[in-house]
């Protein structure tokens, strides 16, 4: 039975720990077929750990990572691959790392190339 194992929880519950309103949860179940939790009497909903590490990921690739709900159900679906982006500041040159003058260069470069092709 659901209930006795606590590695179900409800939709409430599932709500609270993810950070979104239960509605949502009820939503993202049209939209991503792989999220099926187990229905029981009155239609009370109980999520696995693979369910709930699921809506855990979309819930970072919609309101984290930028993504849209097709592009989720793309990547969910294997049809892209997932990309991994850092942090702003993180990456590989991070902000602090380029002096100002040598952001003055390359914007001014830009400029130039710009310039040269809106006069093609």
């Amino acid at each position: 039975m659901p209930g006795s194992d606590p590695a179900y929880r409800t939709i409430s519950e599932v709500a609270d720990l993810i950070g979104v309103p239960q509605h949502v949860l009820r939503f993202w179940e049209t939209k991503f077929a792989q999220i099926q939790p187990l229905k029981r009497g009155g239609n009370r909903r109980y999520y696995r750990s693979a369910d709930i590490e699921l809506l855990t990921r979309i819930n970072r690739l919609l309101h984290t990572d930028g993504y849209t709900i097709k592009g989720v159900q793309k990547l969910l679906e294997g049809v892209a691959a997932p990309v991994a982006i850092a942090p702003i500041g993180t990456g590989p040159v991070a902000a602090s790392s380029i002096g100002a003058g040598a952001l003055q260069a390359i914007r001014t470069r830009l400029a130039v190339a710009l310039a040269e092709a809106r006069a093609l």
